[in-house]
């Protein structure tokens, strides 16, 4: 498994390749979730701070746009490597700081090296389009930077998350300000040592940490041409909101509320162990995670009772700690006390508490982490605030459903719009739920449908899950962080006869001759 990370880390910011201190000399102190115990200290930085690695952006970006897009993935190239050979130490990092098990921390650097794989196929994948549009009009587009573009990151996936943008506003040729959770900055701080020994030029990427003061400083930086931001649906409108006041370009990732729809030809096994890995899996800290599943069909049916008894079974058996197959804690005592009020209210609003995870803080004590286990809760009013509300945390919520149509309404009148999948054995059954569901990520069977590349991420425009421009990866990524450049020419008449008035066939001009839709140079 290799060395522990050390447990007393400074991180600082980096720009213009240095690593400097805040101007205020101002840090937060890092967190263990799993023991509450200090690991280390952030930078608290300021507007000065956010000014300096702009002007390192904006310094860098002239020479970085100007290389072709193939050299700029050269240098991505070189950090893929990079990341494989030091994924286990990246892994041990978000364990540390964040709370995730081996297993799924492993995974948050694998599926983010994946979009630094997609960005390296970019030379082949933003070309632009040349046509002859009349006898002497030829138009073409192409892909121009944007610039400085920032990125702003939330705690749950300190690998992934940045990576959704990072490498594809790169290799496009902007020069990048991340801004990462100053609750998991251990991880980037540890990538950034990886871009340098990759080679990218000074001043290509920069990160300042810190909180509300740096991301307005980001945002209204009149240098910084775009902004991507990752987190809760309120600020993430906030930050959308306030981009578009200065005519900047902004995708800002909310919150979600994703069902689960389980019919009854469903094979239980599998369902059960999809549904509580989807809900339960990082500590449910994830917009993809399960939050509600509608069991269709008679509550008293065979199948309908075998599937949650089985949920249950499956979701009691987790155990607590960050080892392969256990589930770690949520990422402070914030989230935690956030999580034990809607169990604690929907007990009051009479539901049932089928697998109760607030036994997990007797039993994790010692620990003096944020443990909540996996909870189950099992519903008869379909408005009780867990059963409406995003939680981030590892509680399912159930309800039974007589009806698809009943099924579709409830979801469909959430607010949000990230995800939902159906559970079934027949395509027919899935092609009626997929056509109706309100919701951007579609799942038949998978409880977590991310989009894997070369396909884009990304939440349904007006809903609480998605504000602003475009998706976050993908070609949605790609048309976010450049200009598409439209050029269209006409050169002067050529003296080849058969330019000139055409060569017949038949009676039948097939080349030059009179292009009579052709405006230019005429009245």
């Amino acid at each position: 498994m290799g060395e522990a990370p050390p447990t007393d880390i400074t991180v600082n910011n980096y720009i213009a390749g240095q690593i400097c201190p805040p101007a205020s000399e101002d840090y937060l102190p890092i967190l263990n979730p799993s023991t509450s115990l200090q690991i280390g200290q952030v930078a608290l930085s300021s507007p000065q701070d956010v000014d300096t690695a702009v002007s390192a952006a904006q310094s860098a970006f002239p020479s970085w746009s100007s290389l072709t897009v193939k050299a700029r993935a050269a240098y991505m190239l070189k950090f893929h490597a990079l990341v494989r050979e030091n994924a286990q130490e990246l892994a041990q990092l978000i364990v540390q700081e964040n709370g995730k098990n081996i297993t799924e921390a492993l995974a948050d650097v694998a599926k983010g090296n994946e979009t630094v794989e997609y960005a390296c196929s970019l030379p082949q994948l933003m070309q632009g389009k040349i046509d002859r549009v009349s006898g002497q009009v030829t138009c073409q587009d192409r892909r121009d930077a944007l610039g400085v573009v920032a990125s702003i990151v939330p705690f749950n996936f300190p690998f992934m998350v940045p990576f959704w943008t990072l490498p594809i506003a790169l290799v496009t040729g902007n020069c990048i300000v991340l801004k990462p959770s100053e609750k998991v900055p251990l991880t980037m701080y540890k990538v950034i040592e990886l871009f340098e020994k990759a080679g990218f030029p000074k001043g290509v990427i920069n990160m300042v940490n810190g909180t509300k003061d740096c991301v307005e400083a980001l945002i209204d930086h009149p240098n910084v041409k775009a902004v991507t931001f990752v987190g809760s649906s309120p600020v993430a409108k906030i930050v959308s909101d306030r981009c578009h006041s200065l005519n900047k370009r902004c995708t800002a990732l909310g919150g979600a509320k994703n069902h689960l729809i389980a019919l009854p030809d469903c094979d239980v096994e599998g369902t059960a162990q999809d549904v509580v890995v989807s809900y339960a899996g990082c500590a449910g800290q994830r917009c993809m995670a399960a939050s509600v599943l509608l069991i269709v069909g008679d509550k008293e049916g065979a199948v309908q009772k075998a599937l949650l008894d089985k949920v249950i079974e499956k979701a009691a058996g987790i155990k607590a700690g960050t080892a392969a197959g256990q589930m770690g804690p949520v990422i402070d005592s914030q989230s935690m006390a956030k999580i034990l009020s809607y169990i604690e209210q929907s007990e009051k609003d009479g539901a049932k508490i089928l697998l109760d995870g607030r036994t997990w803080m007797k039993e994790m004590e010692d620990n003096k982490g944020n443990f909540v286990g996996p909870t189950v809760i099992l519903h008869s009013n379909k408005t009780d605030k867990a059963m409406c509300e995003e939680i981030f945390g590892p509680v399912l919520s159930v309800y039974h459903v007589a009806t698809w149509q009943e099924a579709i309404e409830i979801e469909n009148s959430n607010p949000f719009g990230n995800a939902a999948a159906v559970y079934t054995s027949n395509g027919g059954h899935a092609e009626w739920f997929l056509t109706r569901v309100r919701a951007s990520m579609l799942g038949v069977n998978i409880g977590i449908p991310v989009p894997r590349e070369p396909f884009s991420f990304g939440g349904l425009y007006g809903t609480r899950s998605k504000y602003g421009d475009m998706d976050i990866t993908g070609d949605g990524a790609i048309e976010f962080f450049t200009n598409r450049i439209k050029i269209t020419s006409k050169w002067p008449n050529t003296t080849v006869p058969e330019y000139v008035t055409g060569v017949q066939e038949g009676g039948v001009v097939v080349n030059g001759g009179t292009d009579h839709a052709n405006f230019a140079g005429r009245m």
